[in-house]
């Protein structure tokens, strides 16, 4: 097995939490379509930007000679510890308040791996891999001031006081 760098590594994670980032997001959908509507156009526009972005970074992977096998391992690796946070934190009893927390911390989450992704390609002076985080990051940082925002909106409408 092709040993990665730490470049190929990274572009590996990314894509590992864009998989997940489709299942997160669909699951979160689920959740908002019984007491927000208005969240599910905007989950479902994230869904289909996490598709893109996993491919993206497949076609970037498939560039980088001998490589793409296990930058794809690396991938599948994320995105299964992707999916045991979201069954550890969004149990049976999970409302659309909590699925959007859990994407609030998973999108600042990828916000942080596309930077590290950001650096090191400029480090390394990998012109693919810095035209993908300049396509990506944006679209990341708008994922997570989404899910942020519509958190706190959802909040708000809750009583702070009555029971959990």
């Amino acid at each position: 097995m092709a040993e990665l760098t730490n470049l190929e590594s990274k572009l590996g994670e990314v894509m590992g939490l864009a998989m997940a980032a489709q299942v997160a997001t669909g699951k979160v959908e689920r959740l908002a379509r019984k007491e927000d509507a208005q969240l599910v156009p905007v989950l479902r526009k994230m869904t289909e930007e996490a598709a893109e972005t996993e491919r993206r970074c497949l076609e970037v992977a498939k560039g980088i000679e001998g490589k793409k096998t296990a930058i794809q391992r690396e991938a599948r690796e994320t995105k299964k510890k992707g999916a045991e946070m979201m069954s550890t934190y969004l149990d049976p009893d999970a409302d659309a308040l909590d699925g959007l927390e859990f994407l609030t911390m998973a999108e600042a989450a990828e916000v942080g791996h596309w930077s590290v992704l950001e650096a090191m390609s400029r480090n390394a002076r990998n012109s693919q891999v810095t035209k993908l985080v300049r396509w990506a990051l944006p679209i990341q940082e708008r994922h997570f001031a989404g899910v942020l925002e519509g958190s706190k909106r959802l909040a708000a409408e809750e009583d702070p006081n009555e029971s959990a």
